[in-house]
Parts: C-alpha cells; structure tokens; sequence
C-alpha cells in the first residue's frame, strides 16, 4: 500500500445502480487485492431503498465481484463484512442527509478513520443539482480530514446549464475538492498521450503544421442504445461522447508542452486548445442515425424501433466533425471527430498523418508511388502504437512498399487496469490531473452549444456500416 494514502469513507449514490455494480465497486475491490486501498477504508453505498440491510448489499456486491471480476473466495467475503455498508436515503430530506452524517461518524468511529469523506455522484444528472445542495445544506461539504466530489458525465446539456451546475456546486465546495470524471482519462493509453509526446523528440520535434496533414479521433461502438433510449434520446451523440470523450482526447493531442507535470498546468494548456478552435459551421458537421443492418452476422434493429426510441426521432447516434485549431503550432490543420452507434466494429483511436515528401524521386505510377508516414493510437480494443514507413521491395526493379512498426501493451506489460480502477486511485491520492475542470467544461459547452442549436440534415445509415458515405465527403 502507498503510504501516502490516507483511508476513507467512500460514499456513492446511486450504489445499486449499474455503473456501481459494473465499475466502481469491482474497481475497488481489485485496488484491495493490489494492496493500493488503504487499510481500513470504508465503502458506503447510497440508495433510495430503506429496507435494504448491510447484508442483502454486501450479497450484491458479491456478485457484482463474481459477474465482473471473476472472484468469490473467501477472502472477498471477508472484504465484503468489513468494508461495505449500505445506508437508505429515503426521499433524500434534509433529515435524511443528517442521518447520513451520523451513519458516516459511527463508521469512521468504529474504524479509527481520519474523517477522510469522498462522495461519488453515480447518479442520473438529474439528480447532482438536488444532491449537491443537500450535501451542502447538511455540512457535509467539509470535515476533519479532506472531502472531495466526484460527479460522472454529463456535465450539464449546453452551456446554460453547465454554467448553472459549476455555480452550484462552487456555493457548497471549491474547485480543488471537485473531481469531474471523464473515464476516458482513465486509461493508459491516453495517459501515455504526454509521455509519448513529450518524452520523445522525434515525435514532438514533428508535432505541428510543418509535418502533420490531418489528425482524426475516432470512437466507434458496435453497440446500439441498448437499455439508455431515455437518457439518449435527449443527447444524442454529440452530447454523449463529443463534447466529453473526444474533445479530451483532442486537447491532449493538441496541447502545448506544460510547465509541469501537474494538474493545474496541464489543464491550463488544454484549456487553451479549447480556446483557439474556430467556431464550427454547418459545412463542418455530418450527423446521421442508424437503421436496420447486420453486426456479427446478425440482423440488428435501427434506431427507430429500438425499445423507447420515438418513431419520429431526430436524434443523431453520428457525428463527425471538422475542427480548426487557429494557433502557431496547428494552423491550417484538420482535426476531424468521428464517434457513432452501430458501426461496423469496435474501435478508438487517433490517427496523425504526416505529410508527404515535398519532392518524390520515384516515378508516380502504382507500384512507385509514396504514401504518407501514419501514426494509429489505439486506445481500445488493442492498446497500443502503430507507425507506418515506406521500403523498397527487394529486387531489381524499384518499387515502393508500406510497412508497420508496432508497439503493444498486453504484449509489454500484460492487461492494463480498468480505467476506473486509475480514477479512483487518483481520488484519494488527491490528484485532478486525468480530471475535467470547470474551466474545460465551460470551453467545450462554448463550442459545442452553437451547434446543437443548428439544423443538420440527419442521414440515415445502416447498422454495421462506417456511417453515412457524406462523412466521407468532409475529409475531401
């Protein structure tokens, strides 16, 4: 165990939903096992339920381990009787927060903790206004050791509304005990973005308009809406990966060499990424929805007739954009976001591709003809770095042949950690670096809000397609 972690109650609203059962609790519970909980710490889940007892909880939790982490010894039922508790908030009145204050003191009673609290909103948007300001109104926005929030996406739907949340939430906690989570941040791979760029100079000496044609962000899902049309139908793809996941993976590309390695520095210079983007016309967006297709050699519905999905709806579950970067390093660059539902696989990356020699001395016909040097990115499924270059195919005639050079994780490191997994070290280890600041939040909104306050032609696609062929036709 890291000795500079301190023990804590970790409360999480919204403990019998999914996102707790599927990440944040195994996560946990595989940061135990690895000796990086700190001894003692408490995990407190937060539901309506009253009628749910510490046991009947502690037995979900023991299947939510067995179903996503593959374990169910004994050792785990031991974690489970010590360290998960279960409270029922009831209506969530002020009355019930006060209990809530109780029930975290006898905890950090019973166990001699510090009064360490981290409060994780794992909840519908909906509910981070009411629940921030009764944290607030009930005191527990403070204690003797340190308190943190941690709030999931989406962060507000525009930028009237993100600016009202950031408002909120700066009347009960400051910025430095905030921890908005894009789990993107999480993984690895986009963590290795700075190392990559900035512990290399053969890379980093070609990082501009000199050198790269184009860079493109793709994050592709084979997934349809699934069991979220409710909360999809008001967001949409723009909303839901764009404005978030995409947009970090962009200012992480695109940033300027920080003065530190520390969050306040890197989220400045990301900050300034933001700042600089052209605003984005209607020429530069492709917005599209899916019909019925096949994926995995299956049929597959289209949006439209999934499961709470209007008949009418003009949402879009595709977007790519074009975005412009007006400063001295990316001027003249594109950088095009792609993100949908339903394509053909799985897959996100970033691709940079460079330009091409500015004078060719092999003849242009096929076989001799020189392509640009490409650098594929993979962040999922396949983690890892991929660099294109050209040879001479042996023999005596002259002709010209791309190959790869790759670097894989699994095959260096073996698997890599749930991002989740990452995030939640870094709560406790108090460090914002892989988090959103509200000053990003606001940049991206201010972006994005014109655009979803324009009218684009939606163009249908069929499911386990790369998307509508006029995306295409953005990139020339």
């Amino acid at each position: 165990m890291a000795t500079k972690l301190q023990p804590a109650v970790i409360a999480i609203f919204g403990a019998t939903g999914d996102l707790a059962h599927r990440k944040l609790i195994p996560a946990l519970y595989e940061m135990s096992a690895a000796n990086q909980l700190p001894t003692n710490t408490s995990i407190l889940g937060l539901g309506r339920k009253t009628d749910i007892t510490d046991d009947e909880f502690r037995s979900q939790v023991r299947k939510s381990i067995r179903d996503f982490v593959g374990s169910d010894s004994e050792e785990l039922g031991h974690w489970c009787e010590k360290c998960i508790h279960y409270f029922g908030m009831g209506d969530s009145g002020p009355e019930d927060f006060e209990k809530l204050n109780e029930k975290i003191t006898a905890i950090e009673r019973t166990f001699d903790l510090p009064g360490n609290r981290i409060f994780y909103l794992a909840t519908p948007p909906q509910a981070f206004g009411p629940t921030i300001e009764s944290l607030g109104e009930a005191g527990l926005n403070s204690s003797e050791g340190y308190t943190r929030l941690v709030i999931e996406k989406p962060f507000g739907h525009d930028l009237k509304s993100a600016e009202a949340l950031n408002d909120l939430i700066h009347k009960h906690f400051r910025e430095d005990q905030i921890y908005r989570i894009d789990h993107y941040l999480g993984k690895e791979t986009v963590q290795n973005l700075l190392a990559f760029r900035f512990g290399n100079a053969l890379f980093e000496s070609v990082w501009n308009r000199e050198k790269i044609e184009k860079v493109e962000i793709l994050v592709a899902e084979e997934l349809g809406v699934e069991q979220r049309a409710n909360y999809y139908e008001k967001s949409g793809a723009l909303r839901d990966m764009v404005q978030n996941h995409l947009t970090q993976l962009l200012t992480l590309t695109a940033m300027e060499i920080p003065t530190a390695f520390k969050a306040g520095h890197i989220r400045y210079e990301k900050v300034k990424v933001l700042n600089a983007i052209l605003p984005i016309h209607d020429e530069d967006i492709v917005e599209g929805q899916y019909t019925e297709g096949e994926i995995g050699g299956e049929g597959v519905r289209g949006y439209k007739e999934e499961d709470g999905v209007k008949k009418d709806s003009k949402t879009p579950t595709f977007v790519s954009l074009c975005l412009r970067i007006e400063n001295w390093r990316w001027s003249g660059v594109p950088f095009y976001l792609t993100t949908g539902k339903r394509l053909k696989e799985r897959r996100s990356e970033i691709v940079v591709t460079f330009r091409r020699p500015p004078v060719t001395i092999f003849k242009p016909e096929e076989k001799n003809r020189v392509h640009p040097n490409v650098l594929v990115i993979a962040l999922q499924p396949n983690e890892g770095f991929r660099v294109s270059f050209e040879v001479k195919k042996p023999g005596s005639e002259i002709a010209v042949k791309t190959e790869w050079m790759q670097f894989s994780y699994a095959d260096s490191f073996g698997p890599l950690p749930d991002a989740y997994h990452t995030l939640l070290y870094d709560i406790l280890e108090g460090d914002q670096t892989l988090f959103v600041s509200a000053d990003e939040t606001l940049a991206s909104w201010r972006l994005y809000t014109p655009v979803l306050h324009s009218h684009h032609t939606l163009y249908p696609y069929p499911a386990g397609s790369w998307g509508p062929k006029e995306a295409q036709k953005l990139k020339g």
